[in-house]
């Protein structure tokens, strides 16, 4: 399996032996743990996505208030440890390895999503992460103890890049765009080759003797 992301991409081997998985499990931990950083600034939270992205933000959680109630009761309701994403799907698909039928741009949204462990939504296909929040206890517990909603208000207020969020989103949007290029493309190819396949013979390989006569 191959997943794209905007600044990264990721193989997998279809069966994954038990060293390749625990390599892989620190893998995605380093690429989580850097994307989180990245999530944040000093001083951030402030902001609001871009203006293109709010209008998203408005078609598919009502209201930025929505999206970040939805994000904060998603990470408040992740059992266990694992991360909360804010992601791009470019696919109306929800399992990765399904035959995906034409994309449309219903099937561009954003969505929210939570991931148990060392998880991302790289490894589902089709998911962009534009925003994440480690809900790892250790992640807070110094600081907050056993307080997690106060950690999630404290991140989604005070430490949100949104210019870090808007930057992934127009890399992701041109990541999909590619990606719909080239599927054109091969469409075309494809029907092209159809056509020639389906053409009578005669078109292809003309009567000599008609022609003389």
């Amino acid at each position: 399996m191959r997943h794209r992301h905007a600044c990264f991409t990721l193989q997998c081997p279809s069966q994954v032996s038990e060293p390749c998985f625990v390599i892989l499990f620190y893998l995605l931990q380093v690429w989580n743990h850097d994307f989180f950083w990245e999530s944040m600034k000093p001083r951030g939270g402030g902001e609001k996505p871009s203006e293109d992205l709010l209008k998203l933000i408005d078609r598919d959680f009502g209201s930025f208030e929505g999206f970040v109630n939805e994000f904060k009761t998603a990470a408040q309701t992740q059992f266990g440890s694992g991360w909360v994403w804010f992601a791009y799907k470019d696919s109306r698909l929800d399992v990765g390895n399904a035959v995906n039928p034409l994309r449309s741009d219903e099937d561009k949204k954003l969505v929210v999503v939570k991931s148990p462990n060392a998880v991302n939504p790289l490894i589902w296909g089709y998911y962009y992460p534009l925003l994440t929040i480690d809900v790892w206890e250790h992640a807070y517990y110094i600081d907050f103890q056993s307080r997690r909603p106060d950690y999630i208000s404290m991140f989604m207020d005070k430490l949100v890049s949104w210019e870090m969020v808007n930057s992934r989103f127009e890399k992701a949007k041109a990541v999909v765009e590619q990606m719909e290029r080239e599927d054109e493309r091969k469409r075309k190819l494809e029907e092209q080759r159809f056509r020639t396949d389906e053409a009578p013979a005669n078109a292809i390989f003309p009567d000599t003797d008609a022609a003389a006569e």
